[in-house]
């Protein structure tokens, strides 16, 4: 029934290739009707044929199991990956203990000790995770929480599927992304595995897309205090996300290009950052990126603002990207949308 359910065609097909066989079987003498006439065969016809005509009632879902059910369906089950579970381990005929635990600790070892200074080795890795979690201002158990898994993530598909697992309550879904950006800025180093991550994420719920807007333009308001560094890396961050087609560049319509009263040095040195970082990608993503905002009647005060701002503070101190402003140029009256 609940193949019936799940998938009438394959169920009809199913049936229609019972019911051929079946007569097939009649049409033999001797072997072939005692094939079928048998109390298990019998019995399984007689199913089928009940399940055809939906005679049988399909049982209910335990709430386990439809809570389950929900739960890979909001993970996009096509997109999880088993980690840790090996071949070998699953095949092992002397296995013991938890053996489909991620790791080689249960498998692996029947030493207790060993197993307990792993366990210790754990404890104190997660410490100073949490410490370090603290010493970033993560003030809340989401925040913490969160912190937790990006930075402790195998890679990007890693901290998604951990990130969805946390089932955040209410609206604690938000610090997400503001904890990435956060852990992003904090770097010394800039580092791709974040804008990676803030893109599946985006991807998967559009309401991070919102957040991440949101966080980007409370940022904007703190550039004139912030350090060169974390200025340079959110700018990286957002030349990755726009050359993603995360977002478009239509998040910097809160700027206000057209004042030079609001446009202090750092302000001009972020934003220069920004597209200087962006004309280093090939003409056809710069062609694609600008001609996003070209097609919207509502951003011509942003488009005349960007190209001021571009020929007067990017292409007077850095001849290199005049070529590429020419081509924004370009793109920005591109009013019909053609993309390349």
């Amino acid at each position: 029934m609940k193949i019936r359910g799940d998938d009438p065609v394959a169920m009809k097909n199913f049936i229609l290739c019972v019911q051929n066989r079946v007569n097939e079987l009649k049409a033999l003498s001797g072997d072939g009707e005692a094939k079928i006439n048998g109390k298990r065969m019998e019995f399984m016809l007689e199913t089928i044929c009940d399940i055809k005509n939906n005679k049988k009632k399909p049982k209910e879902d335990t709430v386990q199991h439809t809570r389950i059910k929900k739960w890979l369906q909001k993970l996009r089950v096509e997109d999880i990956l088993i980690r840790g579970l090996k071949w070998s381990k699953l095949l092992d005929p002397d296995k013991k203990g938890q053996w489909w635990l991620p790791g080689d600790i249960a498998s692996a070892t029947d030493n207790v000790e060993e197993v307990a200074n792993s366990i210790d080795k754990e404890a104190l890795e997660a410490q100073k995770m949490l410490d370090l979690a603290a010493a970033q201002r993560m003030n809340t158990d989401a925040r913490r929480a969160i912190f937790c898994v990006i930075m402790s993530g195998e890679d990007y598909i890693d901290a998604f599927e951990k990130l969805l697992r946390l089932d955040l309550p209410g609206k604690q879904d938000r610090d997400i992304m503001r904890v990435l950006v956060e852990c992003c800025l904090q770097e010394k180093v800039f580092n791709k595995y974040y804008t990676v991550l803030a893109a599946k994420l985006c991807e998967h719920e559009k309401n991070h897309k919102f957040t991440l807007q949101y966080c980007l333009w409370d940022h904007f308001k703190e550039l004139d205090s912030m350090p060169l560094l974390r200025s340079m890396h959110l700018a990286k961050f957002m030349a990755e996300m726009v050359a993603s087609f995360t977002l478009s560049l239509a998040v910097l319509k809160t700027v206000e290009w057209s004042d030079p009263q609001m446009l202090s040095p750092k302000k001009i040195m972020h934003f220069r950052m920004l597209f200087e970082a962006i004309f280093e990608y090939p003409d056809k993503v710069i062609w694609n990126m600008f001609t996003r905002i070209a097609v919207t009647p509502e951003l011509e005060t942003l488009r005349q603002g960007m190209e001021f701002f571009i020929k007067e503070y990017v292409v007077k101190t850095n001849k290199k990207v005049n070529d590429k402003f020419k081509l924004a140029k370009k793109a920005l009256n591109n009013t019909e949308g053609v993309l390349m």
